[in-house]
């Protein structure tokens, strides 16, 4: 199953992640209506892309009173049907991540699906801040570079 694996400190703030998702979602190049965010309060703040972790005890279906949240047994993404929705947005307001929201022209309830297993917010990223993997494998890039910054640190900071 593919994961989304966030690097903040790569994103440039360039938004193709956004404009990735609005397009392939909505036919439309408008960022405040992709399931991915990219966080940036001030001109100097960093930015960081945020989307829905697909969490393994997901207080989105926990929450949902249609029950209209169901596990995508092929991805391991946490889906939203529409036609059971009735777009309550108690999902929203659990998410510890902030990273389901409600679409302001539709009224429709957003959240990441994993393009099927093949996230297009992570092939448009140019930085990499964003990149998709299986579940297994996602995390061993940061781990090398954790391992090499406790060898240094354990060899009293010398490399």
């Amino acid at each position: 199953m593919a994961v989304l694996l966030i690097t903040p400190e790569k994103c440039t703030n360039c938004r193709a992640c956004e404009v990735a998702c609005s397009m392939a979602h909505e036919e439309e190049f408008n960022p405040s209506r992709s399931r991915v965010r990219v966080l940036a309060r001030t001109a100097g703040e960093k930015a960081v892309p945020v989307t829905c972790l697909q969490c393994d005890d997901a207080g989105c279906m926990a929450v949902c009173p249609a029950h209209a949240i169901t596990d995508d047994v092929v991805t391991g993404a946490r889906l939203i049907n529409e036609t059971r929705c009735i777009k309550c947005t108690m999902c929203m307001q659990i998410c510890a991540f902030g990273a389901t929201f409600q679409d302001e022209r539709s009224r429709k309830m957003l959240k990441c699906d994993l393009c099927d297993g093949d996230p297009l917010c992570a092939k448009a990223c140019p930085s990499g801040a964003i990149v998709s993997g299986e579940a297994a494998t996602a995390n061993a890039a940061k781990r090398l570079v954790a391992a090499r910054k406790m060898k240094v640190f354990s060899k009293g900071g010398r490399g």
